[in-house]
């Protein structure tokens, strides 16, 4: 058997691991992160939770908590323990949603339901969306304010498995529109770029109410992450080791939605693609497809929707007022399409 058909057969799981000093604050949050995963003792389920954080990921919502936290002025000694239960929160979707989706690679390294099979993976992705209520209680504040940090972690995490799950029923609701596309990115997408904010606000003593509405801000934030994801997919690196796992999971992305608004007369053919097994959708069905989004101009006109909805976030009156929460969105917002920067430049180059 191959090492994908017996998970058993890779390379053992490693010894508890030590993570060195941390050269920035960020790094203490994953030391964090890592330390509540082991728990009071060092067994199975912790270590593989471990195993997934030290692949390296962006830890665009972490960072985005500190960077609230600053902008509102809040106490420093919050930014770790809230940075980290954001990213928890965030980690445990990633576990569940390569379980869903059948995806193999995570982060250019094996996912863990492929090492570790199924059940041990909703173990894992179970125990992270515990462990953001544990970090919580490093956060140095009073009970009230950390009931509301635990609200506004329930409220924004259902809202993600809404969104999830609207996003997995829209190719068999035949849903290939921009609005359903939206609704379901920002529910599975965009809940988890407003709760760094929200809790920033709440630690920094802003009303519950307006720090929701602030945060509501930061919600186009993720809409991009996920437009751009789309794109990366197809057209560049996602540590997957081969492009198209949108394609074979049947995903209505946002090249899908631009496609067939342009092209309504392939709806039967791109949706039979789309609905096939993964197994059964071949390397050539995902090229046919990627060179039909390019030539059809889905693509281009998917990357200038990119740039409108960053001048539209942009623009938002929160950011007029606020010279330096819109310092934070600018700087989220670039770190969130960097991936695609270069691939949009050399575009426009060659025009």
């Amino acid at each position: 058997m191959t090492a994908l058909q017996n998970p058993s057969s890779l390379p053992t799981l490693p010894a508890r691991p030590r993570p060195e000093a941390a050269p920035d604050e960020f790094a203490q949050v994953k030391a964090l992160m890592l330390h509540l995963a082991a728990g009071d003792r060092f067994e199975r389920l912790g270590a593989i939770v471990q195993e997934h954080l030290f692949a390296n990921g962006k830890g665009l919502r972490g960072r985005l908590a500190m960077g609230a936290l600053e902008a509102f002025g809040a106490a420093s000694k919050h930014r770790v323990p809230w940075a980290a239960a954001c990213e928890l929160l965030h980690n445990a979707t990633l576990v569940h949603d390569d379980v869903q989706d059948g995806d193999v690679w995570r982060r250019g390294h094996y996912a863990v339901w492929v090492r570790h099979g199924k059940a041990q993976a909703i173990n894992a992705g179970d125990l992270l969306l515990m462990l953001p209520y544990i970090a919580l209680e490093q956060v140095d504040t009073d009970d009230a304010t950390r009931w509301r940090l635990s609200r506004a972690i329930a409220r924004r995490a259902e809202k993600t498995v809404r969104g999830q799950s609207h996003e997995m029923s829209l190719l068999g609701s035949q849903q290939w529109t921009w609005p359903a596309y939206i609704a379901a990115a920002s529910g599975k997408t965009s809940a988890l770029f407003a709760l760094p904010v929200e809790g920033a606000a709440i630690l920094a003593g802003r009303d519950p109410a307006e720090a929701e509405r602030i945060a509501d801000c930061f919600e186009n934030v993720g809409l991009l992450f996920q437009i751009q994801d789309d794109v990366i997919d197809l057209y560049g690196d996602k540590g997957r080791r081969a492009p198209g796992n949108d394609i074979r999971e049947g995903c209505v992305s946002a090249l899908v939605v631009e496609h067939l608004v342009r092209h309504p007369e392939e709806e039967e053919e791109v949706v039979s693609i789309l609905a096939r097994d993964r197994d059964e959708t071949t390397d050539a069905d995902v090229a046919a497809l990627t060179r039909r989004f390019d030539e059809s101009g889905a693509l281009e006109a998917v990357l200038d929707r990119i740039d409108r909805i960053v001048e539209l976030t942009m623009s938002d009156a929160v950011f007029q007022k606020d010279p330096a929460l819109r310092a934070v969105a600018e700087k989220i917002i670039d770190r969130a399409l960097a991936p695609i920067a270069e691939m949009k430049a050399a575009r426009r180059a060659s025009a």
